[in-house]
């Protein structure tokens, strides 16, 4: 069995260009590409074998997921299989929590401290949040750790390093636990930029309260539970030790949706006229940038455990969004070297149209591009369509020695066409992203979904 391994990624394209040199001429045209039965008709439950997908992800500790299902259990909940943004969702309540202490206010100004919570002070984590605690009262400096890593924010408040989880699916459609490796990344120097300030004023009211905009329906539904479960568990663990600001923590929950429904606003004006002082969410970005301008403008805090898109990293939020999600620059990277690492010679992108699909995409086509990697297809496609045979016809036609996929769940029903037409897992090097990899995705291509 394969132990789980960690790699540092410090630059964008570091290291490409060499194993490019490597990879030899492209003889990819002149492959024979007849579609037989045997390749059409896989394994039963082992159709996705072999695909392998980047995500940000920190090896869990046992202690964590046990404490995590045993909250969400006992509130009646079937158990966690997937800790996707589970400690991304944890540690951004604990960030606003230190964050409202050492600005004395759940008002916007706690904003300003967000960024100074999460570095250049004395270490300190949930393990020893009374340390954290004391130190701020005392006007002292903290650097908060949390279970999805170091939280080092950049000064517009989303993170300078993460760590990428490189998942891979073994039989029975599931992901292989024993196949996960883990991979570091860091911004380039080039990336850092100064601190945001709070450009609106809202005076809060003594009482940290914290909305939701996760996804309990639409096609990131599959990340609903581990997301919300992490809020919940957080938001329990601060009222257990005292609460914010010696009161406890009040928490309306609230769905997004996705980006073909109004649910995200729908729930943004609910939680608006409650009086948050924060909300989490969404994981769309997406769906982010539907209601970004609609928080933000009311002095609410947006912090995001799973947005990744870049079109966020620059966006007028009047310092008022942070994410502890890497923007995509750093998964692009990460994944275009999985790729070609593992020879490939020539890619073909999937993506969906969307800021998450289009953003990554061009990520991934630019540093792959770099590292000497013939791009033979680039397609955006309407993620509600209601077949994808033309998408993968264009794939067959292209012949390439490896696919991409950014994708939501529709990636299933794109899968299940790639099966059928003999470039799937089995045929071809496939590889997901944050959006799709997950064992939802395996029991989605099952039930034909």
């Amino acid at each position: 069995m394969k132990k789980n391994t960690v790699r540092r990624f410090g630059a964008l394209v570091v290291g490409l260009s060499l194993l490019a040199g490597a990879c030899g001429s492209d003889d990819a045209a002149t492959e024979d590409t007849t579609v037989t039965e045997e390749s059409v008709v896989d394994e039963a439950g082992s159709e996705l074998a072999g695909m392998k997908g980047t995500t940000p992800l920190v090896e869990l500790t046992s202690e964590f997921k046990d404490a995590v299902n045993a909250f969400w259990t006992g509130k009646g909940n079937e158990a966690l299989t997937d800790f996707n943004y589970t400690a991304e969702s944890f540690d951004a309540v604990l960030l606003i929590a230190l964050a409202a202490e050492a600005a004395g206010t759940d008002g916007s100004a706690l904003a300003d401290q967000i960024v100074a919570v999460s570095k250049d002070g004395t270490k300190c984590s949930p393990a020893t949040w009374a340390d954290c605690i004391a130190t701020v009262k005392a006007k002292g400096d903290v650097d908060f750790d949390g279970f999805s890593g170091p939280n080092t924010m950049n000064g517009n408040g989303e993170p300078l390093e993460a760590s990428y989880g490189i998942l891979q699916f073994g039989a029975g459609n599931r992901l292989d636990d024993s196949l996960t490796t883990y991979q570091l990344a860091n911004a380039p120097a080039s990336a850092v930029l100064p601190l945001s300030e709070t450009g609106v004023s809202r005076k809060g009211n003594g009482v940290l309260k914290i909305g939701g905009l996760l996804p309990e329906t639409g096609n990131l539904a599959f990340l609903g539970a581990p997301m919300i479960a992490g809020v919940e568990y957080a938001i329990d663990v601060l009222n257990k030790n005292g609460g914010v600001l010696g009161k406890p923590v009040e928490y309306s929950a609230g769905d997004s949706g996705d980006t073909s429904t109004d649910t995200a606003s729908v729930t943004v004006d609910r939680l608006l006229k409650e009086g948050v002082d924060a909300i989490i969410g969404a994981a769309s970005s997406g769906v982010s940038l539907t209601v970004i301008d609609k928080i933000t403008a009311a002095g609410v805090i947006q912090f995001s455990p799973a947005n990744t898109s870049p079109k966020l990293t620059s966006y007028a939020d009047n310092g008022l969004f942070f994410r502890n999600a890497p923007p995509d620059d750093l998964q692009g990277a990460v994944l275009a070297e999985l790729i070609v690492a593992d020879g490939n010679q020539s890619v073909y992108i999937l993506a969906l149209d969307d800021a998450y699909g289009t953003g990554l995409a061009n990520v991934v086509e630019e540093v792959l591009t770099a590292a000497g990697i013939e791009i033979k297809g680039k397609k955006i496609y309407d993620p509600k369509a209601t077949t994808f045979d033309a998408e993968v016809g264009e794939v067959v036609a292209a012949n390439p020695d490896a696919i991409v996929l950014i994708t939501f769940d529709e990636g299933s029903r794109i899968l299940r066409t790639m099966v059928e037409n003999g470039v799937g897992p089995k045929a071809k090097k496939v590889y997901g992203v944050d959006g799709n990899i997950g064992n939802a995705l395996g029991e989605n291509f099952d039930a034909g979904k």
